[in-house]
């Protein structure tokens, strides 16, 4: 008997336009894969909207505040419905980047130097050398992502801004020369390692993300095999340290300028990665022999409670 799916899509985070786009793609891949369906675009009313539904498995296709960081995962834990993705705990840990980073330096993962502190101390003085990237401490998406330029004399000043929408808490953290990597783990196997190439864009933004042509995913990356592992095994330390379940996907910079070898660098674990059709674990998957329905059938069948 086909299981019913309530794929959770659209919220009300800054990041509500991509879980539409993933929850959209979502239903459609697990209709074809046989499961009864339904969309919930999640609103205040969700514990009752859901209470009322029952379904067998909540396959969560949200993506920032409130949808990754524990707050709907307590509410289906309360429920006691069978969830995807990661629990409450490592939700939690993992949407905030600094804790995550002291989390993973601890199990020896390499990571770059970081000040966490109010925007507006930000906004005061460099607190760090130049270059440096400022970043919210608790959004995805790359949303309010500021990088700072050699030259540039002072701080970015929208930081003091009253229409400043991602929170008061931002993180300084060392800009990382290099190429942009990515590499997902299912389970307890890290796939094939990504290399993320923007197109038109100085950094993997939200549009180089979420638009149509707006980067290029090399998969297998083009780097040397002994890199390659070094990345898999520290997406799947992170993984593990963090506690994540299901898929997650770890982000790296490596900086081969001086030598192939190089510096790898971790910057962030995702535990809601997206899930559109022009995202990365979709790519990554079908690499490493997934078809989107076959992940998305895994990732339903490995939903649980106490996750």
């Amino acid at each position: 008997m086909a299981k019913n799916v309530a794929v959770l899509m659209g919220g009300f985070s800054s990041e509500r336009p991509v879980s539409l786009r993933s929850g959209a793609a979502c239903a459609a891949a697990l209709e074809t894969a046989g499961y009864n369906v339904t969309t919930v675009d999640v609103g205040r009313d969700v514990a009752t909207v859901l209470a009322e539904l029952r379904p067998d498995v909540a396959f969560n296709a949200l993506h920032g505040p409130y949808g990754e960081d524990g707050t709907i995962q307590g509410i289906l834990e309360y429920l006691q419905i069978p969830y995807t993705h990661s629990g409450v705990l490592a939700s939690a840990l993992a949407m905030n980047k600094q804790v995550a980073k002291t989390v993973a330096s601890a199990a020896g993962i390499p990571v770059a130097e970081a000040k966490v502190m109010h925007r507006h101390e930000a906004a005061r003085t460099h607190v760090l050398s130049p270059p440096y990237v400022v970043k919210p401490v608790a959004e995805g998406s790359s949303f309010g992502v500021l990088i700072v330029r050699e030259d540039q004399e002072h701080p970015p000043q929208q930081l003091y801004g009253a229409d400043w929408p991602y929170g008061d808490i931002v993180m300084v953290e060392r800009f990382v020369h290099g190429r942009e990597f990515t590499c997902a783990v299912m389970g307890d196997v890290a796939l094939e390692v990504c290399e993320i190439i923007p197109e038109g864009h100085a950094f993997y933004d939200y549009d180089s993300k979420y638009v149509a042509g707006g980067s290029r995913h090399v998969v297998p990356a083009e780097i040397p095999a002994a890199v390659t592992r070094r990345i898999q095994e520290w997406s799947l330390t992170a993984h593990r340290v963090i506690g994540c379940r299901g898929v997650s996907r770890s982000d790296f910079r490596y900086d081969d300028r001086f030598g192939e070898g190089g510096e790898v660098i971790w910057l962030e674990i995702n535990t809601q990665p997206g899930m559109t059709e022009v995202s990365l674990v979709p790519d990554i998957a079908a690499a490493s022999g997934h078809s989107f329905p076959e992940l998305l059938t895994w990732m339903v069948e490995d939903a649980s409670c106490g996750r």
